[in-house]
Parts: structure tokens; sequence; C-alpha cells
């Protein structure tokens, strides 16, 4: 198996090897992690891996890894500096590491305590990047303009409608089941950390959805992914990437037009509609409260420039 690094795993110590494929299976079925988390789960590991080769003159077996320490880290986390990587790709990069020596904690191969004595990078505080009101109901009239085939543009509608209108992340739709599909008021979703949440579901979605599962010439059902690619395979976040940048070229909106942003305008509204921080909360299923409270900056900006905007003493 190759990864990005160049490793692949026949060079990689026997006892390594076996812990990263019983990691892998633990992050699918017990954590039930999508495989794009997974993947870059691994990527990052193999890379670190690859870099801890070149630092101690060879690929090191299990308890050469558990031997690590604090100095060994943080000089992978130099090279990276180095190297140019963003501090958001390194900070995800720690925590894939920290998740592995988890798992070789609980599984009874051992522990290094080095690697939760490092400190992440210190992120840039960013708000999130929604559309205006305006802004998105566009984006779901022309959801499926590009589309030839009329259920895929269907398909494009119900899963853009649904982003927005209940604020899920794309790995969350793209992970439901036909037999998730919602038919009542609310629907159970899955989100990080296998934690589940209560989100309502509007009667649009509800309608798109069906609209959208009548169209389907693969008649997904049961177990089938709900949404699905152009072959009847589960449909791809690359995909899903693809549509919203087609649609967002049309519609000459920013590349911060994505689909993640249908999920930021789904709070950012509900907020400026009066939605208070611990609802909004809960049903984008953050963990942390200051997560969510990064939506207040991005009213505050909203409401700064519409006062600048229209106020008669703004414009002086």
């Amino acid at each position: 198996m190759a990864h990005p690094n160049g490793l692949t795993a026949l060079t990689v110590p026997s006892d390594v090897r076996e812990a990263i494929a019983d990691w892998r299976t633990w992050l699918s079925d017990e954590r039930r992690a999508s495989d794009h988390t997974t993947e870059n789960y691994l990527a990052d590991l193999y890379a670190f891996l690859g870099f801890i080769g070149g630092h101690l003159g060879d690929v090191p077996d299990l308890k050469a890894l558990l031997r690590l320490n604090p100095r060994d880290f943080r000089s992978w986390l130099a090279r990276r500096s180095m190297d140019g990587m963003a501090k958001t790709s390194t900070a995800r990069a720690l925590s894939s590491l920290r998740n592995f020596y988890r798992f070789l904690d609980r599984s009874g191969r051992g522990q290094n305590a080095a690697v939760s004595s490092i400190r992440n990078p210190r992120l840039p505080q960013t708000a999130p990047k929604p559309l205006s009101p305006v802004d998105a109901l566009a984006v779901l009239e022309n959801a499926g303009v590009w589309q030839d085939e009329p259920w895929l543009a269907k398909r494009n509608l119900a899963l853009f409608t649904l982003l927005y209108g209940c604020g899920l992340r794309i790995s969350e739709a793209l992970d439901l089941n036909a037999n998730q599909s919602p038919t009542g008021d609310s629907m159970v979703i899955t989100g990080k950390g296998n934690k589940q949440r209560l989100v309502p579901v509007l009667p649009i979605i509800r309608d798109a959805i069906e609209d959208y599962l009548r169209a389907c010439p693969y008649a997904p059902h049961g177990n089938d992914a709900l949404f699905v690619g152009a072959r009847g395979k589960r449909l791809v976040a690359q995909v899903a990437q693809r549509e919203m940048r087609k649609v967002r070229d049309l519609l000459q909106l920013p590349d911060t037009a994505t689909p993640h942003a249908l999920r930021h305008s789904f709070a950012t509204h509900l907020l400026a509609g009066g939605g208070d921080l611990r609802t909004i909360q809960d049903l984008l299923g953050h963990a942390s409260l200051s997560t969510t409270q990064r939506y207040t900056a991005v009213d505050s900006e909203q409401l700064m420039a519409v006062y600048n905007g229209t106020h008669p003493r703004a414009r002086r």
C-alpha cells in the first residue's frame, strides 16, 4: 500500500504494520470514522514514520516508537514548519499521531507520554465564511443547472438543501444511508466522535430528498448510500465540492462558497434570526461552546456592514 510520502507497507516493521492495521479497523468499526478521515490519519502517520526513519536512520519498530522523546517530536514539528506546512495541517497531523499512540496504549502495546506533552501549534482564529441568505438561496436554485441528467440535478438540490437546512457537515450527509432518510420533523445525525444529535427537518428538505429518490435510477434502499454518484456508488466529498464549484462560478461567488459554507450559513442565519448559542451548539454538534461562539463575530461583522452601508451617520 503506497502512501503520500513514498513509504509502502513493506518498508514498515511487521509489529508496526500490524498495529496500524488494527488501528485502521478500530477507527472504522469502533469510532465509525469516515473513509476520508481514516485515510487522512493514515497518511499523517506514514508521513511521520518517513520523517522519523530519516531522523533515526531507519524506520522504527514498535519499541523504538514507544521510546521517542519530546525532542524527536519537536524535530518533526520543526521540519514541517521549515517545509512550509500550514499550522492547521500540522495540528491535524499531531492529532492523528496522538490518536495512534492512544490506540497503542488501549490495545496493550505500550505508552509514550512524550507525545502528549507536545503543544498544539497556535492556530489563527478565523471566523467562518457563510453565504448571505440571498446567495444561499441562489445556490439552491442553481444546484443542478450544469447537470444533463435530471436525477443528478435533483440529487444536488437535495444534498445542498440538507446541508443548509440542517447544518450538517458534508461527511455527515454523505455517510447517511437510505433508511436514514428523514421522514418526519427531525432526524438523528451521527457526528464527530460517534456522537449523535437530533436536528429538525423542514418539509422543503424532506420534499427535495423524496423528489431525488423517486428520480434516482439506482433506487437506494436499506443500508444503501442515500446520496450516490453517476455510477450508483456512494457520493464522495470531492464530487460534491466540484458540483458546488460549478454553481459558485456561475453565480460569481468567492472561493469560500463551499459545501461547508452552507453549514456556516445555517448557523449564522439562525443566530441573526434570534437563535441562542446553546441551541445552535446542539444543532451543529459542537463539543465546545467556544467553537460556536465564532459565529457571533460573523454576525457582528455583518451588522456593522449593514450599518456602514445604510446609516446616514456612517456614510458621512
